[in-house]
């Protein structure tokens, strides 16, 4: 009888768990998805309805939400307010830091989106010309942290310079309005800067731009894998769409972020390679390379071990279907 009570129990159990997972995969009536202009995967998505398709049978809606950088991918991916967001590598491990239960996934592009950039008649011409300037810097993005290292590696901090703290589309225009004397800027909106106004890339470093990323909210990876599986199954739909139809992806773009065709042509054709999807050491190294330059500068605390934060972040689990 106590074997066989044993038994009985061990079978309930798992029949319990597995009632539970099915009841936890049942729940999912919605996926939230952000776009991004400086992800230009993510609006092939959106306006092919990739998503849509895909989870259409089983009744899962998708919902597009929109981020204008990295710091609001990152606040709602804390909140959860999206299940899914896409970020500069840097800005998803100082977020894990920060605590906030992410996983990185995927890789959306290897951009070149990032410069420190000022108006067409300034005299800053190098990073040290900055002490005693004005820079606007959106926090918490990849162009914050390049920032930062530029900083740095000039012999500065960012006590030498006065931050101006706006959103990346804000800093374009608080530097074309002469508001302040430099810009970290971020594409789409540094290669409009760059074609209507004559504005100048003084500083560019491409390596210390760190990869595009897309994250996922912990829990529900934990919850349901076969959904990231399947999201990331698409999201390589569009990549692959997106370099067999370049100049598609240039209107698309264009549109999306209402600029002019020559300005996301600059962007994609000069500054965005869309040929990697499975994250792994190189974004590894970029990243891990962009945390300690932080931690040296004294934005990251001393007693954090950035490797072991970055390999709790990083999750290769889900490379296995894709194309590299």
């Amino acid at each position: 009888m106590k074997i066989l009570s044993r038994v009985s129990r061990i079978a309930l159990a798992a029949a319990a768990a597995l009632s539970f997972a099915a009841a936890a995969k049942a729940q999912v009536t919605e996926i939230r998805v952000d776009w991004a202009t400086y992800n230009p995967v993510s609006i092939v998505l959106k306006q092919q309805g990739l998503l849509e398709k895909e989870f259409e049978k089983d009744g899962i809606k998708i919902r597009w939400v929109q981020t204008l950088g990295s710091n609001k991918a990152l606040e709602f991916l804390n909140a959860g307010s999206i299940d899914f967001g896409s970020t500069a590598g840097s800005a998803a491990l100082v977020a894990k830091i920060n605590g906030n239960p992410i996983k990185s996934i995927y890789v959306y592009s290897r951009p070149e989106w990032t410069a420190l950039v000022t108006g067409a008649k300034s005299n800053i011409t190098k990073v040290s010309d900055l002490k005693g300037k004005s820079v606007a810097v959106t926090r918490g993005t990849d162009p914050h942290i390049f920032l930062v290292r530029a900083l740095a590696e000039a012999g500065l901090t960012d006590k030498d310079v006065r931050f101006v703290l706006l959103q990346h589309a804000d800093g374009r225009l608080a530097l074309s309005r002469g508001d302040v004397d430099a810009w970290a800027g971020l594409d789409p909106m540094m290669a409009a800067a760059e074609l209507d106004e004559g504005a100048k890339l003084f500083y560019r470093k491409p390596e210390a731009n760190t990869w595009g990323i897309l994250n996922v909210r912990e829990e529900f990876a934990k919850a349901h894998p076969e959904l990231v599986q399947r999201v990331l199954k698409v999201y390589e739909q569009g990549r692959r769409w997106s370099l067999a139809n370049p100049d598609q992806l240039t209107k698309l773009l264009a549109a999306a972020a209402k600029i002019p065709e020559k300005v996301a042509a600059k962007q994609l054709k000069e500054r965005t390679e869309l040929t990697h999807s499975a994250i792994g050491k190189p974004q590894r190294d970029s990243i891990l390379a962009a945390g300690i330059a932080l931690q040296k500068a004294g934005v990251i605390d001393a007693k954090v071990n950035v490797e072991q934060v970055l390999n709790d972040l990083i999750d290769e689990r889900f490379n296995a279907s894709l194309s590299n």
